[in-house]
Order: structure tokens, then sequence, then C-alpha cells
């Protein structure tokens, strides 16, 4: 199918059915209805900045963006302000990396932030100067959580599913036995920040929607292997911006079934890497697994993906087949001339959520699936 953009066409089988029924520009009032949940991904350029805003009003930010001349800070200041709020009620910084912590201290001088969450000291001695930057900044007001906690956002709840090392220790959201794991591929530990993730699980009616950050394949296989302990998803970011080096295992994306995908991307960092120097365990006895490389493909071909939305087009990658639609792709450019556009779902009561790209007010809405 061709389509009037020229940037990139896609090709892949799931999102070619989602392409064609989608509608045309959205009102801009998708992004901001009453009794609606919104979520913003903010483009922080291959960072991670999730903004969500209950339909209390109160909200909630997963992550900060880079330190860049407070490029990042400024980004997530015009879409609290987009979004009506006078604060930030909580921040959780997933972990002590340069590109989820580094706009904490300029966002803080721009808007008043409430509750601070994170996964504890644990840090490796070059991530040190942003645990001790969170530290000024979140004082008095920090809180460290374990997994099975709830951080407070009224009108959803928030589960806590991972942080310092451990996982949830029983199933949430209708999660049970996982028969991918028979033959789902493993592979060794990360380093250590990339298992010490906070991550969350938000419920919000029958939708669901799941940020474990950079969270790696280990761990990811023992939140899901043998019990899949979050359930199936409406909506996951994608690990590791995308590039799922290291992480997107199989038998972690296979059970939790996501309905929809956000890339936090940027233009050369997230899809489009590799994970070629990363290799499955070896196991005896057993013929070597074998999984799809190309991170896109792995998750476009996932049984019942509608759709997979960008932050960026890769720039690493500009195969139309290793790329979503083009309407669903938020920035087309490098990050010299990148104007930061987000992504936004507003999710209903019922269940049923609208993702709006808001570089050209595409949207595409999403029925919920049957309720558990």
């Amino acid at each position: 199918m061709k389509r009037a953009s020229t940037v990139v066409a896609l090709v892949a089988p799931a999102v070619v059915a989602l392409a064609l029924a989608v509608s045309g520009p959205a009102p801009a009032q998708n992004t901001g209805q009453p009794g609606n949940l919104q979520i913003y991904w903010i483009d922080v350029e291959g960072g991670a900045a999730t903004l969500v805003v209950a339909p209390s009003g109160e909200s909630l930010l997963l992550d900060t963006g880079y330190p860049d001349a407070d490029r990042d800070a400024k980004r997530i200041h015009a879409v609290a302000q987009k979004a009506g709020l006078k604060q930030i009620d909580n921040v959780v910084i997933s972990h002590w990396h340069r590109d989820h912590e580094g706009g904490l201290a300029a966002l803080a001088k721009m808007i008043p932030i409430g509750r601070f969450y994170d996964h504890g000291d644990g840090v490796e001695a070059v991530d040190k100067v942003r645990l001790d930057d969170y530290k000024a900044v979140a004082a008095g007001k920090r809180t460290i959580v374990k997994p099975g906690d709830k951080i407070p956002l009224k009108g959803a709840d928030v589960v806590v599913v991972s942080s310092e090392f451990t996982l949830l220790d029983r199933p949430v959201n209708g999660g049970g036995p996982n028969p991918l794991c028979a033959d789902a591929p493993q592979m060794s530990a990360a380093a250590p920040e990339n298992q010490r993730m906070v991550g969350v699980l938000v419920t919000f009616g029958t939708f669901t929607f799941l940020d474990l950050a950079d969270l790696d394949w280990q761990k990811e296989m023992e939140l899901t292997c043998p019990l899949n302990k979050v359930g199936k998803v409406s909506l996951y970011q994608a690990g590791r911006h995308g590039s799922l080096d290291g992480a997107g295992a199989p038998g972690f994306l296979g059970a939790i079934s996501p309905q929809v995908v956000v890339v936090n991307n940027g233009p050369r960092k997230g899809l489009g890497q590799h994970d070629d120097r990363i290799k499955p365990l070896e196991i005896p006895g057993k013929p070597a697994a074998a999984y799809e490389k190309n991170a896109y493909l792995r998750m476009a071909k996932l049984p019942g993906i509608e759709g997979i939305w960008q932050g960026h087009l890769s720039l690493l990658d500009k195969d139309p087949s290793h790329n979503t639609s083009p309407d669903m792709i938020a920035n087309v450019e490098e990050s010299a001339e990148c104007q930061g556009h987000w992504i936004n779902a507003s999710v209903a009561a019922d269940g049923k959520f609208t993702l709006t790209n808001g570089r050209n007010g595409f949207s595409k809405t999403y029925a919920p699936r049957q309720a558990k």
C-alpha cells in the first residue's frame, strides 16, 4: 500500500492492516477529554520521560530524560502545561542512567514536584553523580519502593512490579502460567543498573500500561516465567528504547501480548541498533535458541499486536519494513532540527483508548480487549 507521506512506508503485516483502518487527523480535544486517563510520551531523543495524568488531575512522571542544555526539562514542562498541571505530584526515576535521571534538577526549578520514588542507593560508580543529584532534589520527599508497593495516583492504580533486582512474588492483572517458557531463549544478566529498574504497571479500568524502562532480558524472563506475574497488557512502552538489545525476550513479549507498543526511541538510539553482540545462553541438551534479531519485527510479529508508535523515525535503519507507518512517527529529523513532538494516549473509562501523534494530529482508536 502506498501512502501519501514519503518519509517511510509500512510493510510489517501486523500494522499494514492497522493503516487501512485509521481515520484522519484527530481534533485537538482528544488529548484532554474530561474523565479520561492521559499518557504523554515526551520526546527526549532516546531517553525516557512519560507523563501520566489521572482523571482526578493527579500526575505521575516516569523518568526525566537527558540533562543536555535543559532541552528535555523544557519539553517535559511544556507538556505538563499542555496537560493543565500546576505541579507534578509524583516522579519515578527508574534507575540512575543519564538518559533517565538527567533532566530532573532543571525540571524541579520549572515546576513544583510532590514526591519522588526510586529503587534505592545501589549504584555503579559511573552513575553515582546522578544518584547524588537526585538526592539533592528529592531531599525529604523521597520513597524507596519495592515490588508490590503502590504509588498514589487518585483515579488509577500504579503498582511497582520490579525494583532493586527483585520482582513481584505473585501474579497480578490476571497473570498465571506461561506456556512460552519451556523453549524460550535465555540470556545472562546485563549490567547491574539494568536489573535494578523500577518498573510499574498502571491500571485504569480494563486498560493496562506497562513501563519497565531498561529492564534486561534475564529479569523479563524472571517476571514472566514460569508464571507471568503482570498478565496481558493494553499498552507496552518498549524496553531499552526499542533497541531490545539484551531485552525484549520472546517469552516475555509473548506473555504480556501487548495490544499497542509505544517506542521512545531517538533518531539514532533505540530502533536500528542491533543485539548481535548479546548471545543466548547455551543450554546442554537443547538446540541453539533462535529469535528475531530485528527489534521492530520482533514486536510487529507478536500475535494480537494492533499498532506500533515511534517517537522517531530510525535514522540508523530507515528500511520501511523496520519502522512503523509514517503517520504514527512523531519526529522524523535529526536531533538538531527536531521539534520534540509528543505521542498521547487518551484512555476512556470503558477501556477504549486513542493514540494521537503530536506532529500531525493523526489518531487511531483501539477497542478494549475482552474483559478479564
